[in-house]
């Protein structure tokens, strides 16, 4: 499908939007907006609550990261061909990410549900990014 784009000088040419392509600009802003939101709401109650000081001061550093993160894969879906390295950044992060809690969760069986859920979701999230990023990779002939 073609579509004109408008910048602030007027119309551009016409860019050619695939289904694959706009299927994983959809999938950047679902998984963006999760990623954000999922970390920014932590944070905020963390500095609402009051860090206490027998508290562990990495978590909140991790939550700003994985926010920010979130919000360039928001942005990210406006042109997503040149964010190639950002998405792979994300999808290999959520690997290692996931992995890290797997180990967790056999090292601490008290915590083993909340643990388990988030590698489904973390997963999850790589998995369609992952699959997603290759298909419009692929239709736009760059490879994967």
């Amino acid at each position: 499908m073609l579509r004109p784009y408008v910048t602030r000088w007027g119309v551009a040419p016409m860019t050619v939007t695939s289904r694959r392509e706009r299927a994983l600009q959809i999938v950047l802003v679902v998984v963006g907006l999760l990623i954000g939101v999922a970390n920014i709401y932590p944070l905020v109650t963390y500095f609402l609550a009051g860090p206490s000081p027998t508290g562990g001061t990495t978590a909140p550093m991790f939550w700003t990261i994985y926010a920010m993160l979130g919000v360039f894969l928001v942005l990210a879906a406006r042109n997503p061909s040149a964010y190639r390295s950002l998405i792979a950044y994300a999808v290999w992060s959520s690997v290692a990410h996931a992995v890290v809690m797997v180990l967790m969760a056999i090292q601490l069986p008290t915590k083993r549900g909340e643990l388990l859920a988030g590698v489904a979701v973390t997963g999850l999230s790589a998995v369609l990014l992952l699959v997603f990023g290759r298909f419009a990779a692929r239709s736009e002939g760059l490879g994967a």
